[in-house]
C-alpha cells in the first residue's frame, strides 16, 4: 500500500520475510509465522503519515517462495537456515527515495542484513530500528545502514527523515547512529505511547493477522488486530533488554487505548494482540487499577477477544500492587483478574502466556515473582476467571541449573498442572520451557558472554526458542536441550510447535480438536 501524500519522496517500510530453520528430515526448529498481525509497521506507518512523508508497505512474509542463506551444526544435526516469502531481490531498491526495516529479534539478524545489502545497492539510504540494532547498531552499520535509530519511541522519526530527503537540518537530529558513527543522543524526551497518531483504518486493515499461536486460530475470531498500548517496564530484570531502552514506562490513556481498539474494530478485527511491554505497569500510578478495569470493559464492549502473549505481571495482580515490601499483600485481586482473564466463548481473554519464570528455585533472580504457595493461588483464580488456554512458561539453563534442580520444576509443573485441570478440566494448558540466551546490552548476556559457557554465537541458535545454546556449571547444553523438550511435555498440547523429531506424546490432530471444543 502506498499513502496519499502529495509531491513528497516515497519511504518504503519493509516486513522481513520469515525464517524457518529445518534439519535434513524437514522438521522445523522455528514456527512459520507468516499471517500473524504486523504491530510495528502499523505504529510506524502511522507515525510517518502523520509527518506529512509518503509511505510504501512491502510485506516480504506474503509470499511462498524459500532461499537457503546457511548451514550450522546443532547437537550433531545439520540445520539449514532459508527464509520464506517474498524473494528479496524483486524489491527494487530505487522505487523509493529511503528504506526502513525493523529487526526486533536478533534471531532474524542474518536475515535482515541479506535485506540491508539489497536496498542500500543503488546508495539509497537504509533505516534500521528495533531491539536489536539499538543493542548492536555497529553489526548493521557495517553492512551497509545509513542510519540505526536508538530511541524506541518514535520521536526520533521525523527529524531524521526530514534530514535524509533534504528537508531538516542535521542538527535535529536525536537518538540516532549515522554511517560514520557520530551519534546524536535524544535531545527530546521519548513520546508517550499516547501521542502516537492513530493508524487509518486502511494502515489497520493491511497489518491484520489471521494467525497467532494456537494452530488452528477459531475462525470466528478471525482477523487479528495488534495494539502496543504501553512500552518500558518499571521492573530492571536482568534477562531483558526493555529496560536499555531509556523510556522509562509510557502508557497510553484508556481513551487512547479504546480508540486505537476501535480502529482494528472497524478495519475488520475479531480479536487482537496486545503486545505490551508491562501492560499492569499502570497498576503502580494512582488509579491504575481502574484504567485497567475501564480497558477491559471497553474491549468487551467493542466485541474483541484479546491474547496477552508476551504475560502479565503476576505480583501486580495482588492486592499489593507489585511494590515489593514486608508487608506487601499478595492475596490475589479477583475483580482485576476476572476482568484480565474472564472469557464467556466468544470474547474476552482467549489466551495468555504466564510468565511463571522460576516458580520455585531461582526465583530470587526476579523481583516481579511471588512464592510458590501465592504463586499458585493467583493461577487458581485465574484459571477460574475462564479463560480456555494458557501457556506457562518457564526459564531453564540458569548457570547453577542441575538436573536434581530441573527434576524438581518438572515436578512443580505437573502439580500446577493437575490443580488447573482440578478447576477447568476443559482448559488447555501448555508449558512453554525458555532457555535463557545471550540478549546483547543485559546484565545477564554480558555474564554468560564473559562465563565460558556459550558454546554458539550464531544468531539463529542463541536467539532462537528451540535450540539450546549455553552449558549450565554442571549440564552440558545438550543435556540443557534435553530438559527442554522433557517440560515441554507437561501438559495437554504437549506444545506443537517442538520439532517432530523430539516429540513422543499425543499427536497434533488430537489435541487441534480438543482446542477447536475450548474456544
Amino acid at each position: 500500500m502506498i499513502s496519499e501524500t502529495q509531491n513528497a519522496p516515497l519511504i518504503g517500510l519493509v516486513e522481513l520475510p520469515q525464517l524457518k530453520l529445518s534439519d535434513a528430515e524437514g522438521n522445523d526448529f522455528y514456527s512459520l509465522r507468516k499471517w500473524e498481525p504486523i504491530v510495528s509497521k502499523q505504529v510506524l506507518l502511522s507515525n510517518l503519515q502523520a509527518g506529512g512523508f509518503q509511505t510504501k508497505f512491502i510485506n516480504l512474509r506474503d509470499g511462498d517462495y524459500e532461499e537457503n542463506y546457511g548451514r550450522i551444526t546443532w547437537r550433531g544435526i545439520e540445520l539449514t537456515k532459508n527464509y520464506v516469502g517474498v524473494d528479496i531481490k524483486t524489491v527494487d531498491p530505487e522505487s523509493c527515495e529511503a528504506w526502513c526495516i525493523t529487526v526486533n529479534f536478533t534471531l532474524y539478524r542474518e536475515i535482515a542484513i541479506l535485506l540491508l545489502k539489497h536496498l542500500s545497492s543503488k546508495g539509497k539510504p537504509v533505516v534500521l530500528g528495533g531491539s536489536d540494532p539499538v543493542a548492536d547498531p555497529q553489526v548493521y552499520l557495517r553492512n551497509g545502514a545509513a542510519v540505526v535509530v536508538k530511541d524506541k519511541s518514535g520521536a526520533a522519526n521525523w527529524p531524521l527523515f526530514n534530514y535524509l530527503l533534504g528537508k531538516g537540518p542535521k542538527e535535529a537530529l536525536t537518538g540516532v547512529v549515522l554511517a560514520d558513527g557520530t551519534e546524536y543522543r535524544k535531545r527530546k524526551p521519548p513520546f508517550y505511547p499516547e501521542e502516537w497518531p492513530l493508524p487509518s483504518v486502511e494502515v489497520a486493515r493491511e497489518c491484520l493477522g489471521t494467525q497467532y499461536w494456537m494452530d488452528p486460530f477459531p475462525e470466528h475470531l478471525k482477523p487479528i488486530g495488534s495494539i502496543f498500548p504501553d512500552m518500558g517496564c518499571d521492573r530492571h530484570c536482568d534477562f531483558c533488554q526493555t529496560p536499555t531502552y531509556g523510556t522509562g514506562y509510557r502508557r497510553m490513556t484508556p481513551q487512547r487505548v479504546l480508540q486505537w481498539l476501535d480502529i482494528q474494530r472497524q478495519a475488520g478485527a475479531k480479536s487482537v494482540v496486545s503486545v505490551s511491554d508491562q501492560f499492569l505497569g499502570r497498576v503502580i500510578f494512582p488509579d491504575g487499577r481502574e484504567e485497567v478495569l475501564e480497558i477491559m470493559k471497553g474491549m468487551r464492549e467493542l466485541d474483541l477477544a484479546v491474547l496477552w502473549p508476551n504475560g502479565l505481571e503476576l505480583r501486580k495482580m495482588t492486592k499489593g500492587r507489585g511494590h515489593s515490601g514486608k508487608r506487601e499483600d499478595l492475596t490475589p485481586d479477583e475483580e482485576l483478574i476476572n476482568a484480565l482473564y474472564h472469557w464467556d466463548g466468544r470474547i474476552g481473554t482467549l489466551a495468555a502466556y504466564i510468565p511463571a519464570e522460576r516458580p520455585i528455585f531461582g526465583r530470587e533472580a526476579y523481583a516481579k515473582l511471588v512464592p510458590w504457595q501465592q504463586h499458585k493461588r493467583i493461577i487458581h483464580t485465574i484459571v477460574r476467571a475462564g479463560i480456555p488456554m494458557i501457556s506457562y512458561g518457564v526459564i531453564i539453563g540458569l548457570p547453577d541449573d542441575d538436573d536434581y534442580s530441573l527434576c524438581q520444576l518438572e515436578e512443580a509443573l505437573w502439580e500446577v498442572y493437575h490443580e488447573v485441570k482440578a478447576i477447568n478440566p476443559d482448559i488447555i494448558f501448555q508449558t512453554t520451557p525458555f532457555v535463557i540466551s545471550p540478549i546483547l546490552g543485559t546484565p545477564q548476556g554480558e555474564a554468560i558472554r564473559k562465563s565460558g559457557l556459550l558454546r554458539f554465537d550464531d544468531p539463529a541458535i542463541f536467539a532462537g526458542f528451540w535450540t539450546a545454546s549455553i552449558d549450565t556449571k554442571h549440564l552440558t547444553y545438550e543435556q540443557v536441550s534435553d530438559w527442554q523438550f522433557r517440560l515441554a511435555q507437561v501438559g495437554d498440547s504437549k506444545n506443537l510447535q517442538s520439532p517432530q523429531r523430539f516429540r513422543k506424546l499425543p499427536t497434533e490432530a488430537k489435541n487441534t480438536e480438543k482446542l477447536a471444543v475450548a474456544v
